[in-house]
């Protein structure tokens, strides 16, 4: 079959129409240069129910990016603050027992409201209400959007990079990004091989309804069976991710909703009431992959194409948005000095900048996750020790609330509010 050119000039391809390949797109877009989008799914199914249960904290350096950008207006009604985060270590949920637990941490807005300027520690975003602010954006500023479309291949010459779809179209461009995911096809065809292994484990994510407010504080309780959150939403609902094996989140998610709300009661505890189940219950295996290189002659990664990590401290999503706030820089400067945006020498900044942040953080969430999910007494000794001076120490406290605000390092502009 003859191959049929796609009319679509553009300075960059985006394979992958997600959170963080939107996010580059409006970036880049707003700065002067032309991306396209291509995803197998069209916004409209994107921003389903049943698409994606997920709620998602966002860094609030990365929510900057998103005022910067315009988007924040449409994402505002739907945003809940998170003010307060306490993280315990128990065999049960012991904060919710009542009385405060031996090991226990606590993070408070208040500690870095000067800094921070008066933000909170994050925001609690329905994934899906995300998804659907960014389509608004996306349309509302012309981005050319190629859905349903599904990239079959991609080669990646001297001087362009050229993109064959499964319905035999092509796009050529200087440069491809593969944000489309663990599997990338770009990825893949670029030669770019990824590393990691699967944690044996599969989260359960439901969204219930509270009887008593949470005020904004989000609960992680770190129990031998493995993490429980207690994320807080609007309207005095909560998104709850806890982690189990996979035979029983198999058996969780095929539960009769009262023997469901059986097990969700004797894990969530009674310190905010019965918690009623709304919507599905959804799950996703846990597992870690990084790529062995951000970067190659033509192409760049973002997102979980780049980096897939154990949701244990809710940084996935923004290590995609922190890479997208550093490519779109990166692309926007070579660009106005009149560079090859492609170019080997201008992704290689990209990388540079993201390699570091990327693998330590990585690293320090597989270790979050080694350590946290066993029982053994020693390690518990240990952890609880931690946790104990972290909590006593004012500075270190502070540190780790900037740092999981993102607002830690060499800075992209947008994660400062700042325009390109």
């Amino acid at each position: 079959m003859a191959r049929k050119k796609a009319e679509v000039p553009a300075d960059v391809v985006i394979a992958g129409a997600g959170i963080a390949g939107a996010t580059l797109a409006l970036a880049l877009a707003r700065s002067g240069l032309k991306p396209v989008l291509i995803d197998p799914v069209v916004f409209d199914a994107q921003t389903a129910p049943s698409f994606d249960g997920r709620a998602s904290a966002i860094a609030f350096a990365a929510f900057r990016q998103w005022r910067a950008l315009g988007v924040a207006p449409l994402l505002e009604p739907h945003v809940q603050r998170i003010e307060q985060i306490l993280v315990t270590d128990g065999r049960t949920p012991g904060a919710a027992a009542g009385a405060p637990p031996a090991v226990f941490l606590r993070f408070d807005a208040a500690e870095i409201a000067a800094r921070a300027e008066g933000e909170p520690l994050g925001y609690m975003l329905e994934n899906r209400h995300i998804r659907a602010a960014l389509a608004q954006a996306v349309q509302a500023a012309g981005i050319e959007v190629l859905a349903p479309a599904r990239v079959e291949a991609a080669v990646f010459g001297p001087r362009e990079a050229t993109v064959t779809l499964v319905d035999g179209r092509t796009l050529s461009a200087p440069l491809v990004v593969g944000a489309e995911g663990r599997g990338s096809v770009i990825r893949q065809a670029a030669g770019i091989g990824a590393i990691g292994w699967d944690y044996r484990q599969t989260g359960v994510v439901a969204t219930v309804k509270l009887d008593r407010p949470h005020e904004g504080v989000a609960h992680e309780f770190f129990l031998p069976s493995g993490p429980f959150a207690i994320l807080p939403l609007t309207d005095d609902r909560a998104s709850l991710v806890w982690t189990e094996s996979p035979a029983r989140a198999a058996a969780l998610k095929a539960a009769r909703e009262e023997v469901f709300h059986a097990h969700l009661q004797r894990r969530f505890g009674e310190f905010l009431g019965r918690a009623t189940r709304q919507g599905p219950v959804f799950t996703y295996p846990l597992s870690l992959q990084l790529a062995e290189r951000l970067t190659g002659p033509r192409v760049a990664l973002l997102g979980d194409a780049a980096h897939g990590v154990h949701p244990i401290a809710g940084q996935g999503l923004n290590l995609g948005l922190k890479g997208a706030a550093a490519l779109a820089e990166t692309l926007v400067q070579a660009a106005r000095l009149g560079e090859d945006i492609g170019a080997e020498t201008v992704l290689d900044r990209y990388a540079a900048w993201r390699r570091f942040d990327t693998a330590s953080l990585a690293a320090g969430m597989d270790l979050f996750v080694r350590l946290f999910s066993n029982d053994q007494p020693l390690v518990r000794l240990v952890r609880g020790a931690g946790m104990a001076a972290v909590n006593r120490i004012g500075p270190a406290r502070r540190f780790f609330m900037q740092e999981a605000g993102g607002a830690v390092g060499d800075l992209p502009k947008l994660l400062k509010g700042e325009a390109l």
